[in-house]
């Protein structure tokens, strides 16, 4: 199988925490992005989910709805019914 060469640009501390990752996996950063790219080839994607940092909300919570109530009092609805209980809460 002929070999071809890759260059990458990455960030130092990224570069240095994956090797020290894969050193201690038995591997070097070429065997890691090779198995990468193996597994991306043979899965025809990216081989593992890719997801937004966890925003501290419930798995099940309807961020549709808080993205349209925070559309509605940006638009200036709904002001009344949040007031009056935000001066019941006091």
């Amino acid at each position: 199988m002929a070999q071809s060469n890759l260059n990458i640009r990455i960030d130092e501390d990224v570069k240095k925490q994956g090797e020290k990752l894969f050193a201690g996996l038995g591997m070097n950063m070429t065997t890691a992005i090779n198995i990468f790219l193996r597994q991306a080839i043979r899965k025809r994607g990216i081989p593992f989910e890719i997801t937004m940092p966890d925003d501290g909300l419930p798995k099940d919570f309807d961020r549709s709805r808080l993205r349209r109530s925070i559309a509605d009092l940006r638009a200036g609805k709904h002001l009344t019914r949040i007031l009056a209980l935000a001066i019941q809460r006091r």
